[in-house]
């Protein structure tokens, strides 16, 4: 019968977890009874920091959003700033003039008050939109739906110079070899697409 209410009680303190080590000693008597009162309890000095927590996540997220709009607004003040760029209006001879525009200005709008400023002078540009006109610059046409901004901001190039310098220098390929590339650019031509 001890044999029994031994194995009986073994059965029990086994399927609970203890870091005790529990010899089947009978000599204490109050061994298994605090072994059966003792509750497991968690360790505060363990790290947690990589478990999920919803505070802290909220918390991220409101500081991604706070600086997306700060990185935002930001952008616009960059896209408000005034630029100049100086272009050749090409109809077989180039006429060199400059125009004001914003940097956030696309290609599209750029060339329409290009059109709507040169119409005085030429009469062949009053029956155009701006589809039918292009922007080349240093031997690349560029699409209408870019900005200057987006030039500017990606640094693009073309085979001879930077596409995101709109100020005039000499032209680089009579004073530098060709092959050779440096920071220093020619106007854009602005053309017809007949041309």
């Amino acid at each position: 019968m001890k044999e029994k209410e031994r194995l009986d009680k073994r059965r029990k303190l086994s399927s609970k977890l203890s870091f005790i080590n529990n010899e089947d000693d009978d000599d204490e008597g109050g061994t298994s009874n605090e072994l059966v009162d003792k509750k497991i309890k968690k360790n505060p000095d363990v790290d947690t920091s990589f478990l999920p927590d919803k505070e802290r996540d909220l918390a991220i997220e409101l500081e991604k959003e706070k600086l997306k709009l700060e990185w935002l607004k930001e952008q616009d003040k960059i896209k408000n700033e005034i630029l100049e760029v100086v272009y050749s209006y090409w109809d077989g001879y180039g006429h060199r003039k400059s125009i004001k525009v914003k940097k956030g200005t696309t290609i599209g709008r750029f060339l329409e008050l290009i059109r709507h400023d040169l119409s005085q002078e030429f009469h062949d540009l009053k029956s155009v939109n701006m589809d039918g006109m292009m922007y080349v610059k240093e031997d690349i046409i560029i699409p209408h739906n870019y900005s200057f901004y987006d030039l500017i901001t990606t640094k693009a190039r073309g085979k001879s110079g930077p596409l995101f310098h709109f100020d005039v220098h000499e032209d680089i390929r009579l004073v530098n070899d060709i092959r050779i590339e440096k920071d220093e650019s020619h106007p854009g031509k602005v053309v017809l697409r007949r041309w």
